[in-house]
């Protein structure tokens, strides 16, 4: 029933001008507007991404987005260039080398946004 609705991923943001300069300038993101319930929306890859205002912030220790990447070692490069600040772990089972571990497969990098939410890049690794 569903398998064909659009998709909106809602992210809280304590502060929306901060969210709104870090998803703007850092990440580059195109403005889509405010919308009259206090959300602001971007168009992202086909889908929709809304900040919404949530004083008290969030609490997620889990990844809220994951943007697949064709090349996650040039992403990181540009992103770091604009001010990304990447996550390193060293867990068992979960290490990262120059911010990037091999997940199965795929590879994976993660970093906050400026209200805290863990975001990542992804690249699916060549079958064969």
């Amino acid at each position: 029933m569903l398998a064909n609705a659009a998709v909106t991923t809602m992210l809280p943001v304590i502060d929306m001008a901060r969210a709104r300069e870090f998803y703007e300038r850092r990440l580059g993101f195109k403005p889509g507007g405010l919308k009259p319930d206090g959300k602001f929306v971007y168009s992202v890859g086909g889908t929709t991404l809304a900040l919404f205002p949530k004083p008290e912030g969030t609490k997620a220790d889990h990844t809220a987005v994951s943007f697949q990447v064709p090349d996650i070692a040039q992403s990181i490069s540009e992103l770091k260039r604009s001010g990304v600040v990447f996550e390193d772990y060293d867990f068992p089972g979960l290490k990262t080398v120059e911010h990037v571990c091999v997940l199965g497969a795929e590879k994976a990098a993660w970093f906050k946004d400026s209200e805290g939410n863990y975001l990542c890049l992804h690249e699916d690794l060549a079958a064969g």
